[in-house]
C-alpha cells in the first residue's frame, strides 16, 4: 500500500503548479536570492534555474515540488501588485545584450513591444565531431523604454552566439556564458581542445566593422575555476607578472605547441592570441582574457574582474556590441578600433586575369609606419639620438600640446561668493576628434610657409605678442602661461590665434599634404556607445537641464554593470588617443634606440597632438564666450574640468540659461560629448583652507569632486 501512496505522491508532485517564468524571477529577486543559491538548495546546476526562469524548460520531480513550495512561500511574502501590467517583450541594444529596466520619462515615447529574440537550437554532433553544448537562452529582461542607440544584431549564422563567452566551471561541468543569457555546455578537456571547440562548434565572433576589414576573433574569458580546470595558474607569480606571460616551458604552452597552435609575441599572458597561420583566406584565431591575471585593469574596468560569469558576459558583451570585441586594455582597444574602421588595405579591382590584389585603402594610415617630424618626437626617440644626453628641449624645439592644468588666486569679489562649482566636459577628447582633419602620411618640411588652417601639421610660430584677459588661461600653453617666444604648435592652436584676429607668420612647418578626417567614424561609434550606455543608466538626451542634473544624481548605482561599461567606453577614448604616442615599456630600452610601438602605422604623435590641441581650444572658446556674456571667469581648470565661483551649489546657479536654452557657443548641460555635467561642489572656505595647507598653487579642479586632498598637487 505504501508503494501506491508514493506513486500517487509522485503524480501530484509532477503536476505541482508553478507561476509564469517572469514571476519566478521576480519572486527570487524580491527575496534577494541569487540563481546560484536556489540551485544549491534544490541540488541542481545554476544554468538549470536560468532555464526554469526563462521558460525554456520546466522542473521535474523531485525538484519540481520543492521549487513550487519555495515560490509559493515567496508569493505569500511578496504578492504581485494589484494593478500589474504585462511586461513588454525584450528589445536589445546589441547582439543579444539586454539592458536594465527603467521607467520612461514623462515626455518620452511609449514603450514599443518587440518580438523576443529567436532561440538558437544546439548543433547536433556527428559521430566524429566534438559534441556541441546544450544551448539555453533565457527570456531577456525588459529593455530600456527608449533606447538611445540600437546596434542591430547580426544575422550571420557563424556568429549567432555572440562575440564572446565567459568560461566557468559549475558542479564539475565546464559551461560558457554568452551574451543574452545564452549558456553552452563545453565538452573540452584541455586548452587546445577548448580552442578547437570554439572555432568548430561555439559560433562565436563578430562581423567586421568596415567592408575591407576583418571579422572579430572569438574572445574567451577564463574564470579562476576555468584556469584551474585547464591547468593554468589562478594567479601569476611575481616574475610572470613582470614578463607578462607564462614561461615557454609551462605545460599548457607545450600542449598548445603539440597541437600546432601558435602564440603571438606577447605569449600566454592576460590577453593572449592563439592561432594557426591563415589557410585559404580563413583565419583560425581565438583570443583569451584572464581576469585573475590582471587582464581587466581596475583603473579602467573597475570591479569587472570580480563579477559572476553571467554578469561578466553581459557587461563585456554590451561593450563588444557597442564598441568592439576587446583586444587587450581599453587603450589597445581604442587604437584597434581606429584600424578596424579604417583598415590599411582593401581588395583591388580585378586585373586582366580576373584576379584581385591587396592595395592601399584610401583614408587609412596604411600598412607601414612613417617617421614623425623631429619636433613631434618625444625624448629618447631615434631621431634625437645625436642630441646631448641631458639636453632639455623647450617649446621652440618640441611640440608641447597637452591638456590644461591651470589655476589662479580668487579675487575679492569671488571670495564673497559661497561656493565653488566644477563642471566637466563629457568625452572631451572624443569631441576634440570629431571633424578634425589629421595627417595620413609622412610630414613635409617647409620653410617660411603661409599658414593654412585646413592643413594638418606642426608650425613654428611666435604667438607671444597676443595679449588676452589674464583671468583666463592662455589658449596656447597647457599651463595657461603667455608664450615667451617662438614655439611649435599643432594646426588647431595656430588657427585659433587667427580666429581671434591676430596675424601669424610661421618660420617653418612640418605639414601633411595627405590628410583626412580619419577619426570621424571612431568618434561616431564611441559617441553612440556612450549615449546608449548613459540611457541604460537613466540619463537620456531629451532631458531639460534641471532634469538632467537630477538624472545624474546617483546614476551609476542604477545598473553597476552598465556603469562599468561606461567607464570602459570613456577609458577607450582617452587610452586610444594616448596610445598614438606610446612610450617605451621597459624591455631593456635605451634612449636613442627604437621601441616596439614605433613599428606601428598607428604610432602618430602628430594626431594625438592635434586632438589635444583642439580639445584645449574648444575649452578656451567656451570659457571666453561665458566670460563675455556673464563676466564670470574660471578659477581652476584641469583637462576637461573647469571650476567657477557661484552663489549657489548647482551649475544652474551660474550657467546663463534662459527658458532652458543655453548661451550659444558656451557651456551646455547634457549627455552628449562636448556638453557638460556637474563634477562637484565645495565651499569657498574649503578652498581657502586647503590652499593654506597645501599651497596657493594648488589646482582646485583636481579635488572639486569629493574635496579630498590626498597629497601635493601632483595628481596623487
Amino acid at each position: 500500500m505504501s508503494e501506491l501512496f508514493e506513486a500517487v505522491d509522485a503524480l501530484i508532485a509532477s503536476a505541482s503548479p508553478l507561476p509564469p517564468p517572469a514571476e519566478r524571477e521576480r519572486l527570487r529577486k524580491a527575496h534577494g536570492l541569487t540563481q546560484a543559491q536556489v540551485a544549491a538548495a534544490l541540488e541542481v546546476r545554476r544554468p538549470t534555474v536560468v532555464s526554469w526562469e526563462s521558460g525554456k524548460t520546466e522542473p521535474r520531480p523531485p525538484q519540481r515540488e520543492a521549487y513550487a513550495r519555495l515560490l509559493a512561500k515567496l508569493a505569500q511574502l511578496y504578492p504581485a501588485p494589484a494593478e500589474s501590467t504585462p511586461t513588454a517583450p525584450a528589445t536589445f541594444t546589441g547582439p543579444s545584450a539586454p539592458v536594465t529596466p527603467q521607467r520612461p520619462e514623462p515626455d518620452s515615447e511609449p514603450e514599443r513591444a518587440v518580438s523576443p529574440a529567436p532561440v538558437h537550437q544546439p548543433v547536433r554532433p556527428t559521430a566524429t565531431s566534438i559534441p556541441a553544448g546544450t544551448t539555453r537562452r533565457p527570456t531577456a529582461k525588459k529593455a530600456s523604454a527608449k533606447p538611445a542607440t540600437a546596434t542591430p544584431t547580426t544575422a550571420e549564422p557563424r556568429f549567432e552566439n555572440g562575440p564572446l563567452a565567459v568560461i566557468d566551471v559549475e558542479d564539475g561541468q565546464v559551461v560558457a556564458y554568452c551574451v543574452g543569457g545564452l549558456v553552452l555546455d563545453v565538452p573540452a578537456k584541455s586548452l587546445p581542445s577548448l580552442i578547437d571547440w570554439t572555432l568548430a562548434e561555439a559560433k562565436l565572433g563578430a562581423p567586421r566593422l568596415s567592408g575591407p576589414g576583418k571579422d572579430a576573433d572569438p574572445l574567451l574569458v577564463l574564470t579562476e575555476a576555468a584556469c584551474e580546470r585547464y591547468g593554468l595558474p589562478i594567479h601569476l607569480t611575481h616574475e610572470e607578472r613582470l614578463s607578462g606571460r607564462l614561461p615557454e616551458g609551462h605545460k599548457v604552452v607545450k600542449q598548445l605547441a603539440r597541437a600546432e597552435w601558435k602564440l603571438t609575441k606577447r605569449g600566454l599572458g592576460p590577453w593572449a592570441r592563439i592561432y594557426r597561420p591563415a589557410h585559404g583566406g580563413r583565419r583560425a584565431c581565438v583570443q583569451l582574457c584572464i581576469p585573475s591575471w590582471g587582464a581587466l585593469d581596475t583603473r579602467t574596468w573597475g570591479s569587472a574582474g570580480n563579477l559572476p560569469a553571467a554578469d561578466l558576459a553581459r557587461m563585456l558583451g554590451t561593450f563588444a556590441a557597442r564598441v568592439m570585441t576587446p583586444r587587450g586594455s581599453t587603450a589597445v582597444t581604442g587604437l584597434e578600433l581606429m584600424t578596424a574602421l579604417h583598415p590599411p588595405t582593401r581588395a583591388s579591382a580585378p586585373d586582366a586575369d580576373g584576379k584581385r590584389h591587396s592595395e592601399h585603402n584610401p583614408g587609412s594610415l596604411g600598412n607601414e609606419p612613417v617617421d614623425c617630424a623631429p619636433c613631434e618626437a618625444p625624448d629618447g626617440h631615434p631621431l634625437l639620438k645625436d642630441l646631448p644626453r641631458f639636453h632639455q628641449r623647450g617649446p621652440a624645439e618640441m611640440l608641447i600640446e597637452e591638456a590644461y592644468d591651470w589655476a589662479r588666486p580668487l579675487t575679492d569679489d569671488e571670495y564673497s561668493q559661497r561656493y565653488l562649482v566644477g563642471i566637466d566636459v563629457n568625452m572631451a577628447f572624443a569631441a576634440g576628434a570629431n571633424g578634425l582633419n589629421v595627417g595620413l602620411g609622412a610630414p613635409t618640411h617647409v620653410q617660411r610657409p603661409e599658414f593654412d588652417p585646413k592643413l594638418p601639421g606642426s608650425w613654428l610660430v611666435d604667438l607671444s605678442h597676443i595679449e588676452l584677459d589674464e583671468r583666463l588661461p592662455s589658449p596656447f600653453t597647457p599651463k595657461g602661461d603667455r608664450p615667451e617666444g617662438p614655439a611649435w604648435y599643432a594646426t588647431p592652436t595656430v588657427a585659433y590665434a587667427v580666429e581671434l584676429g591676430y596675424q601669424v607668420a610661421p618660420a617653418e612647418a612640418y605639414v601633411r599634404y595627405e590628410n583626412g578626417r580619419y577619426l570621424d567614424g571612431w568618434y561616431n561609434r564611441l559617441r553612440d556607445a556612450y549615449i546608449a550606455t548613459m540611457a541604460d543608466l537613466g540619463v537620456t538626451a531629451d532631458l531639460s537641464p534641471a532634469d538632467f542634473l537630477t538624472a545624474m544624481d546617483g546614476y551609476r548605482q542604477r545598473d553597476p554593470q552598465m556603469a562599468l561599461v561606461l567607464s570602459a567606453v570613456k577609458a577607450t577614448v582617452k587610452g586610444g588617443i594616448g596610445k598614438l604616442r606610446e612610450r617605451p615599456r621597459g624591455e631593456g630600452w635605451k634612449p636613442g634606440e627604437p621601441w616596439r610601438a614605433l613599428s606601428r602605422p598607428t604610432w602618430r604623435p602628430d594626431i594625438r597632438a592635434a586632438v589635444i590641441s583642439k580639445t584645449r581650444i574648444n575649452m578656451h572658446r567656451k570659457m571666453a564666450k561665458h566670460a563675455a556674456f556673464t563676466g564670470q571667469y574660471p578659477v581652476a581648470i584641469l583637462s576637461d574640468c573647469a571650476v567657477y565661483t557661484s552663489d549657489g551649489p548647482s551649475p544652474l546657479d551660474f550657467l546663463p540659461y534662459r527658458q532652458d536654452k543655453p548661451l550659444p557657443g558656451g557651456f551646455r548641460l547634457g549627455v552628449s560629448p562636448g556638453m557638460v555635467k556637474h563634477e562637484g561642489t565645495q565651499t569657498v572656505l574649503w578652498a581657502e583652507a586647503v590652499r593654506e595647507e597645501h599651497g596657493y598653487e594648488l589646482n582646485l579642479a583636481r579635488y572639486i569632486k569629493d574635496g579630498q586632498v590626498t597629497g601635493a598637487d601632483t595628481g596623487e
